[in-house]
């Protein structure tokens, strides 16, 4: 796959085209991109994702508290696995926002995409203020020498599940429903920073994850078991999303992690983990030992869960 942000490389290659936001990339926009690809290769096309960044809503209402599932490097690590030619990140501004809905077609799809076939869903719109639709994109493939091929209610509503369930999912801390629509386990994205120390003195010596993004979706504080890759070796774990009130007097929000049987110092090192499932809320303990004790507890559970699932 590549990425391209300018689109003058397919000017040699017709193309098949699906657009959308695509957080999450989810079980539904797997679906589309599966047939997107599969046409492509079919009828000798290249396939193409087309999608904005930033999100719309951060751009036209300033949106700052809008949360995605993924950051724009994990959307774009996530399509890479599904066998797309190309990705096309458009940098969504005010100015492209008042492109008509012609000046899309005619100007994006034709003459930037070569576009020969387009895959979309029946209730897209398009162009400013989103005023054009299915029939409007039908009538200017007519007019410019493309195909349109609409994905139907039934095909969209087979797959019950949307990126705005999946963000309700994870703000409720329901992982396994989040992550049964997502195909994959939701992740989170890091660099590993010093943080107080405390745990090491309770013998479970944390990791803190610092995200930069801060548009990316954190799921519900509480205690949740991990999963990470370390040099090629599965590290398994829990990790504490919150403000860590029994030993703490924090005003923000830390993402704690402790990893099972390792002890090598990640300082600075960026790391990726997956979340599991959730155990419990977070909780205020009346001392630092029933703190430890509950958190032993907890190691218990995560390690009964990742045996009895078979997690490797």
């Amino acid at each position: 796959m590549k990425i391209i942000e300018s689109f003058q490389n397919l000017n040699s290659h017709k193309t098949i085209v699906t657009i959308g936001t695509f957080d999450g990339v989810h079980i539904g926009h797997q679906k589309i991109i599966e047939r997107l690809v599969n046409t492509a290769k079919q009828e000798n096309l290249k396939s193409v994702v087309l999608t904005f960044f930033p999100h719309p809503r951060m751009v036209l209402q300033k949106d700052a508290n809008i949360k995605l599932i993924n950051t724009i490097e994990e959307r774009s690590n996530i399509l890479n696995q599904l066998g797309i030619d190309y990705l096309c990140i458009k940098k969504f501004t005010k100015a492209f926002s008042r492109l008509s809905a012609e000046e899309f077609v005619a100007d994006i799809l034709v003459k930037q995409l070569n576009i020969k076939k387009i895959i979309i869903g029946y209730d897209h719109h398009f162009g400013r203020n989103r005023s054009a639709n299915i029939n409007d994109l039908k009538r200017f493939g007519e007019t410019y020498n493309f195909e349109v091929e609409e994905i139907s209610a039934q095909d969209i509503n087979d797959v019950s599940v949307s990126s705005t369930k999946i963000r309700t999912a994870l703000e409720e801390g329901d992982i396994e429903t989040a992550n049964s629509f997502l195909g994959t386990n939701f992740m989170l994205h890091g660099k590993v920073t010093k943080g107080k120390g405390l745990g090491k003195t309770i013998h479970f010596p944390t990791a803190n994850i610092d995200i930069a993004e801060n548009y990316k979706l954190i799921p519900k504080q509480g205690v949740y078991v991990v999963r990470a890759t370390y040099k090629n070796q599965a590290l398994f774990g829990m990790m504490n999303i919150g403000m860590n009130p029994t030993i703490s007097d924090n005003t923000k929000q830390t993402i704690e992690v402790h990893f099972f049987n390792f002890n090598e110092n990640i300082y600075d090192e960026n790391i990726t983990v997956e979340i599991l499932t959730r155990i419990r809320d977070e909780q205020k303990f009346e001392s630092l030992e029933a703190l430890k004790k509950q958190i032993e507890k907890d190691k218990i559970i995560a390690l009964q869960y990742i045996t009895q699932n078979n997690i490797e």
